[in-house]
């Protein structure tokens, strides 16, 4: 079996080192790859948006799979190109992903199927979203309605913090088209909850919950970033709340999507607000999140292969399970200093060669490269550091203890991912 990943970074990274456990024998093969990649998969020469090459690819190798991670080739419509030749591939179509790459579209879809969200409008002019803006009040939440890598909502304490968030994108164009239009919400009061579910258009399968922790510094306090560390399972999410998740959420918007002639296929991301009046929808992405892959996936003990073989060739998942294993998982963020803001390369790893024997550490490579001398960074999230233990707190230990031992310039990091669940527990 031959098997493609398109994308190359930690959640990749975590996705192969689980599909290698499902399929030792298959042969993996990684679009760029990074510096933990090297040894387990082939790294391909050819970018994650050069969808004709990587097809033409997957066609001539006879690939049985090819696994989309980002969101970026699933907005620009890599599952609709491949399918078209009829190559296997995991992932929803362009119409389907614009559950992710509109957030206009996905609030619309939900207040049109009553799936439970905060209230929001819709602005594409200024002086329209600042006359709203005035009269709605603070605190509120302003987001660019495009794809902006997980830094494009904006937690706005005022009405002067949320005019500047507003001119930002539709005045500035700091995020470029995605902040063309903008939505400004309502803000809601709770608990964030990440749950990911595999979906065949029909069927859904939650998979085990988990909460992220977006906020650069530690307290949640900073700008918001692509995610600083997660960890799962969480104990808010009990079997009758994830009951109600399925009931009132999932289902209805894999329903919704149906109806309106974009049935989603893939792994379907709703991030949640867990309010006094039940769980509402911040968000939904279109694909594995990041980093809550690397805390998920360590603890599924049954094939991620197979589920996602039957979506790829338009099979059903009725009747599928999943099986998790007992204890959690924890993952800290290694940052480049100054991120999310501007910040360094180049910078030199130091990472013990015996941190990861005992089997309870997993470092998962994100913005890394292998030079022929050395391991450097290359991005803003350099590492994700898993622990894994019998209890939330034996793996946040284990995470934190492990990322005191690698070494890089500028090296960043919050020692708290998991501070909720420990003051629970």
């Amino acid at each position: 079996m031959k098997i493609l990943i398109v994308g190359n970074g930690g959640r990749e990274h975590a996705l192969l080192w689980k599909l290698k456990r499902d399929a030792p024998g298959a042969e993996f093969f990684i679009t760029r790859g990074n510096g933990g990649t090297d040894g387990i998969a082939t790294h391909l020469p050819l970018s994650a948006s050069d969808f004709q090459s990587l097809a033409g690819w997957a066609e001539k190798e006879n690939v049985d799979l090819t696994i989309v991670g980002p969101e970026t080739p699933l907005a620009a419509g890599i599952v609709d190109h491949f399918t078209a030749r009829g190559l296997p591939i995991f992932g929803p179509t362009r119409a389907a992903a614009g559950i992710e790459s509109s957030k206009a579209f996905a609030k619309g879809l939900m207040a049109r199927h009553r799936i439970p969200t905060a209230d929001y409008r819709t602005f594409t002019r200024l002086g329209e979203a600042e006359s709203f803006i005035r009269e709605t009040g603070a605190p509120v939440v302003v987001k660019a309605s495009g794809l902006a890598a997980g830094k494009g909502a904006v937690v706005c304490e005022t009405v002067e913090e949320a005019l500047a968030a507003a001119r930002e994108m539709l005045g500035e164009g700091v995020f470029g088209e995605a902040g063309g239009e903008i939505v400004v919400e309502e803000f809601m009061q709770g608990e964030e909850l990440s749950v990911f579910a595999l979906s065949d258009g029909h069927s859904v399968i939650p998979m085990l919950p988990a909460q992220d922790h977006k906020r650069i510094g530690e307290g949640e306090t900073g700008p918001n970033t692509g995610g600083m560390g997660a960890y799962a399972p969480v104990s808010l999410a009990t079997p009758a709340l994830m009951q109600r998740i399925a009931r009132e959420i999932l289902e209805p918007t894999i329903a919704a999507l149906a109806a309106e002639d974009r049935p989603f296929r893939g792994l379907l991301y709703a991030g949640l607000m867990l309010t006094p009046d039940g769980p509402k929808v911040v968000e939904f992405n279109c694909r594995f999140g990041d980093p809550e892959t690397q805390v998920v996936i360590p603890l599924l003990e049954s094939s991620l292969l197979e589920p996602m073989l039957e979506i790829a060739r338009g099979g059903t998942l009725r009747g599928a399970e999943l099986r998790w294993r007992r204890g959690a998982a924890v993952t800290t963020v290694l940052a480049s200093g100054g991120y999310p803001g501007e910040y360094g390369t180049e910078k030199s790893i130091e990472i013990p060669p015996s941190l990861e024997e005992a089997g309870d550490v997993l470092v998962f490579h994100a913005g890394t490269r292998r030079t022929e001398e050395r391991l450097v960074t290359s991005g803003g999230r350099v590492l994700t550091v898993t622990g894994l233990g019998a209890t939330v707190a034996y793996a946040a230990e284990r995470s934190r203890r492990a990322a005191e031992q690698i070494r890089f310039e500028g090296r960043y990091y919050r020692r708290d991912i998991g501070w909720r669940e420990l003051q629970r527990q």
